[in-house]
């Protein structure tokens, strides 16, 4: 019995996501085999993965026919997140961007990115989150810092600014920077400005995950960000009715223009179906049926989860503690969603080339 037996067998176990076997994705590492003994690592594309106990029943089963019944197999789950962001200029620490996007403003987008890096983060994962709406950051209120501020560092003499942290999230927004009751009136390129600083002037680390919250539409914050750093994906957010389909439509569009050619890993539904904290069990569709559904089924892309409209998610985001960090249907539906990007994520660094930053003015 040889380590190389041992690998031979274990090729024979595809990821079930990414469809290839363990093996040739360098997932499996530290293989011993010693007397009556086979320990090795598996190593998973995220913390969030759901799958890591069939990934482990299936290595044992594997393994188990090459070693008979006589041997001990010791298997370790551990993870790494995957990225193609290797050697990055800018932000060489983050292994993925994700572009948190919608048409139309109202549909909860942030409320869902809020969930989103929550989740993530109590996974075991290392996350941050931009806040890229300058006119109306809501990412203070949502994470109860409002009137927090962060520190500035002075590196080589040059200041850079230290993201707050809450709930595991490193977190930026111009709303830490300005009086809460004062508006931000500033023109596209004052706004874009902020964005850059928040992405060359913030000290970020090490992070798997980078989310930046973009304002409704498609304006100069998403030109900005697609030029100034190359995104691993986006995520499109929208409620079932029409008129935010429509919006919605034209965000996905925006960054499936070939010019911009950014990969759409997903929609979420939103507001999908109404359920009253009495009755559980019931859905109300106030807001139509099955929109997100059928707009990923023609624009063929994932549909990533629809997360009900109930009133403990208002109170959470008026509260300043994510759903997610709650019990009830709400925290499960954002738990579920996270482990799906995650899996998208790790699908689309497996399966397609780096996203290229975007070089054309506009």
């Amino acid at each position: 019995m040889t380590r190389d037996s041992i690998l031979a067998a274990l090729s024979t176990v595809n990821d079930p996501d990414i469809k290839r076997d363990l093996v040739s994705l360098n997932m499996i590492k530290d293989v011993e085999v010693g007397d009556k003994k086979v320990s090795f690592t598996v190593v998973l594309t995220t913390p969030a993965c759901p799958l890591k106990e069939v990934i482990r029943k299936d290595c044992e089963a594997a393994v188990r026919k090459v070693v008979g019944n006589d041997f001990a197999i010791l298997i370790n789950i551990t993870s790494s997140v995957t990225s193609l962001r290797d050697n990055a200029p800018l932000l060489p620490g983050v292994k993925n961007i994700i572009a948190i996007a919608s048409g139309k403003g109202g549909v909860g987008k942030s409320t869902v990115t809020s969930n989103l890096a929550v989740a993530l983060a109590m996974s075991g994962a290392k996350v941050g989150l931009i806040d890229a709406d300058i006119s109306g950051p809501s990412i203070p209120v949502m994470f109860n810092c409002e009137r927090d501020q962060p520190e500035v560092k002075t590196v080589n003499g040059k200041n850079f600014i230290l993201p707050l942290e809450q709930y595991g999230v490193k977190l930026i927004s111009i709303g830490f920077l300005a009086p809460p009751d004062s508006a931000v009136v500033w023109r596209g390129p004052m706004a874009s400005s902020a964005l850059k600083q928040f992405i060359t002037d913030t000290i970020w680390g090490d992070l798997d995950y980078l989310f930046i919250d973009l304002p409704p539409g498609t304006s100069d914050i998403h030109l900005t960000l697609v030029q100034t750093i190359p995104v691993t994906g986006a995520v499109i957010v929208t409620t079932p009715q029409k008129v935010a389909l429509a919006d919605a439509t034209k965000g996905l569009s925006m960054f499936r223009q070939p010019q911009i050619n950014v990969p759409v890993l997903g929609i979420v539904e939103n507001m999908a179906y109404f359920t009253p904290d009495e009755l559980p069990d019931n859905k109300y569709y106030i807001f139509g049926k099955d929109g997100g559904k059928n707009l990923s089924e023609k624009f063929d892309v994932p549909l990533l989860g629809q997360i009900p409209l109930v009133q403990s998610i208002r109170e959470s985001g008026d509260s300043g503690l994510p759903a997610v960090m709650k019990e009830g249907i709400t925290a499960k539906a954002f738990m579920d969603l996270a482990e799906t990007l995650a899996r998208q994520i790790a699908i689309r660094n497996a399966n397609f080339a780096h996203t290229k930053k975007v070089e054309i003015t506009v």
